[in-house]
């Protein structure tokens, strides 16, 4: 049932009962009624208003009037809702266009803050360079020197002296001859002497499988140029080393000091060849610049610049006397060099090849040498007649090192096919070829000083019995191309130089 007024007839907003008659009324309605009348309306008893019950009930919702009636109101209301969506679009505008802004100023900060990284951590790199280069000098200052390490010296930049034309020979004279002569009649007389007797204290073959990486060093050569190409140590004293690497510098470091004692600067190119004197402090270094550079270890100095060819130089090797050097070009020519005076005494290339020699080595006794060549051949010359005495072919690719044993029986060869072949020069063939693993890289040959040992560097670093011809035990510890390899002295430790920049010493612990 509806409540509604008696009155008006209508749903009363503020409904109320009269308890004389029991309707309905409007209060407002009512109470006007009452002031006026002072009864019901409905059966004319006395009423007051203080007899009015309220009624508890829900509060009205009227309904919303239409207002879209006619064709105006339908027109106005679509041009309000067309205006409040124009004025919705141009708040989102504005907030897109914040946006854009917000994020064009972060991207603005982010490459700023790369650019800072990026600057940062290149001098970071140059700073752990700095450093790489100083530490084995911990302790050194400019321009001092601080006992027991002397500070290391460091020598001239290449001058416009690199491009001076090769050298004319002067010839080998007589007294020359006669001392070549004279140093392998003593030293074959030496030999015999010696015998077959093992040199006391040489390390055993036990010792050798033995060893492990006793230390290494990466602060010889720079960081950005990393690389070190050729390694080399003095037989008189098997502490000190000499390196030549891609940055165009050689240094020569003392291992038990740890301590860099000189610095070669001069080569305009890479130092490819190193040559520690036996009984001198002489270095021999060779290079891609066509020159070959004579350095006195304690002053640091270039004594002599030799420029025997006129092409990059592969291979150097110094004769037994101590007073000549043997040298190989991409010219084709080998030459033998007086390193006292400075002079190229001769220079010869073989007519019936065409090939770039890569790479040369005397034999201990001094009278004859090998050669390598890019055709994959090994030729032995006589040095006192200058001509070609024998051939070894049987490798594939250029020849990359080859070495003489001590006892001047053993030719110890490679090239790039992965093995190494031994040659007797008594009988002169091929008596054993070491079988290396595939795409193995040799880049380096050395026997020990008695003979007994022979070592790989490559891929990694091996060293095997000769005789035997046994793989005593490899070393895979450089993290990149091994480039050379010598004995410490008696064998009693190994020393290897790598592309990773490092130079390692192996050895008993």
């Amino acid at each position: 049932m509806a409540l509604c007024c008696a009155i008006s007839n209508e749903v009363p907003e503020q409904p109320v009962i009269s308890p004389v008659s029991g309707h309905i009324y409007e209060r407002r309605l009512i109470e006007k009624y009452i002031k006026e009348n002072g009864s019901d309306p409905m059966n004319g008893e006395k009423l007051g208003i203080e007899m009015l019950v309220d009624v508890k009930a829900s509060a009205l919702v009227k309904p919303r009037p239409p207002s879209a009636t006619s064709i105006p109101a339908i027109l106005k209301s679509l041009q309000d809702e067309w205006d409040a969506v124009m004025l919705h679009s141009f708040t989102l505008r504005q907030q897109l266009q914040t946006a854009r802004q917000e994020l064009s100023h972060a991207l603005y900060q982010h490459d700023a803050a790369c650019r800072v990284i990026a600057r940062l951590t290149k001098e970071v790199t140059a700073a752990r360079e700095a450093l790489a280069t100083l530490k084995p000098q911990a302790g050194i200052t400019a321009g001092a020197y601080i006992a027991p390490a002397p500070q290391p010296t460091y020598g001239a930049e290449a001058g416009p002296e690199s491009a001076i034309q090769p050298m004319e020979e002067t010839g080998m004279s007589e007294e020359v001859l006669q001392k070549l002569q004279d140093k392998a009649t003593l030293l074959t007389a030496e030999r015999k002497k010696r015998g077959k007797t093992v040199p006391e204290g040489l390390a055993t073959t036990e010792d050798i499988k033995s060893f492990k990486q006793l230390a290494s060093h990466t602060g010889l050569h720079s960081a950005s140029v990393p690389g070190i190409l050729a390694l080399d140590i003095c037989l008189k004293d098997t502490s000190k080393i000499v390196t030549g690497g891609n940055d165009k510098n050689a240094v020569v470091f003392n291992k038990d000091t740890e301590q860099v004692m000189a610095i070669l600067k001069g080569h305009s190119k890479k130092v490819t060849s190193v040559i520690y004197h036996p009984e001198d402090e002489i270095v021999f270094t060779a290079s891609p610049d066509a020159t070959i550079r004579v350095w006195g270890v304690e002053t640091a100095q270039c004594g002599q610049v030799i420029r025997a060819h006129d092409a990059p130089v592969t291979g150097i090797s110094l004769h037994a006397t101590g007073d000549y050097l043997l040298s190989s070009s991409t010219d084709m020519h080998w030459a033998f060099s007086d390193i006292r005076q400075g002079r190229v005494l001769t220079k010869v290339s073989d007519p019936s090849s065409q090939h770039a020699l890569t790479c040369a080595q005397f034999h201990p006794d001094g009278l004859i040498f090998g050669t390598g060549t890019e055709d994959s051949m090994i030729k032995i010359w006589d040095l006192k007649g200058r001509l070609n005495v024998a051939n070894f072919p049987g490798h594939q690719g250029p020849i990359t090192s080859i070495a003489f044993s001590e006892n001047g029986y053993y030719l110890a060869t490679s090239a790039e096919d992965s093995v190494v072949k031994l040659w007797d020069l008594r009988k002169l063939k091929n008596f054993k070829t070491l079988q290396l693993t595939d795409k193995y890289e040799v880049r380096s040959l050395a026997f020990d000083q008695s003979g007994t040992y022979l070592s790989v560097a490559g891929s990694d670093v091996r060293v095997y019995l000769c005789k035997q011809w046994q793989e005593l035990i490899s070393f895979n510890d450089h993290t990149a191309m091994a480039t050379g390899v010598r004995f410490g002295h008696n064998a009693t430790f190994v020393a290897s130089g790598s592309m990773d920049r490092s130079v390692k010493f192996f050895g008993i612990q």
